[in-house]
């Protein structure tokens, strides 16, 4: 397992990448890991672009303080991720350009957000849910997460940003990057009436990679 030094590295590198590829702009965006006996996590109003590792908040296993800065607010919706997905080793939360824009079309199924669009986002994101509006910081979205009872590794929560959970932060942002760039695939194809996969591939992809996805998806 990797040291509080190297997580606290991790965060602030990949924080950084994915701020200056635009991905979550000014302070928007966070991100957490678990460590041992606890949490890191990025800090209330810091950029991702700018962390400092020494000033990123440390969290006990119940949620308090222990050093750094002032944890983001939206602590409660990362504690609900890795409460219900047990093997969720790190949980991002960003502000990317296309899937906000996803999270706003009147269409989008709540149990499948994106449609099964390319074999990768399938097996990086599983499947995506669509959550309804709630507040900045609301910790009603916790409630919400809960809900699904871990069937969702990605949750788009609505006029707001994505948020995915993985067994390690890489893993995390990629299929935060993943997520992304299919919401971009899928509103550059709206309306034009482009092949899915088929449930016969999708059965294909779950059975070869070991999928986890939700039952409803098989039968679409």
């Amino acid at each position: 397992m990797s040291t509080e030094a190297t997580l606290r590295e991790q965060i602030c590198r990949f924080g950084r990448s994915l701020f200056e590829r635009g991905l979550t702009p000014g302070s928007s965006g966070n991100i957490s890991v678990r460590c041992d006996d606890g949490f890191l996590v990025t800090p209330t109003n810091a950029s991702l672009g700018f962390l400092d590792p020494a000033k990123l908040t440390r969290l006990d296993a119940g949620g308090r303080l222990v050093s750094g800065d002032a944890p983001t607010k939206e602590v409660p919706l990362h504690n609900a991720l890795y409460q219900t997905r047990g093997t969720a080793g790190a949980v991002v939360h960003l502000h990317s350009t296309h899937a906000v824009a996803l999270s706003m079309l009147p269409e989008i199924d709540p149990r499948a957000a994106l449609p099964p669009l390319t074999p990768y986002y399938l097996m990086r994101c599983g499947q995506t849910a669509l959550l309804p509006y709630y507040r900045p910081g609301d910790p009603a979205v916790a409630d919400a997460i809960k809900g699904l009872a871990g069937r969702y590794t990605s949750v788009l929560l609505a006029n707001h940003g994505p948020v995915v959970a993985g067994d390690t932060l890489e893993a995390a942002v990629f299929a935060m990057e993943e997520l992304e760039e299919t919401a971009k695939l899928y509103l550059l194809l709206r309306g034009l009436n482009p092949r899915h996969l088929s449930p016969q591939q999708v059965s294909d992809l779950t059975k070869v990679f070991g999928l986890d996805l939700p039952d409803h998806l098989h039968d679409s």
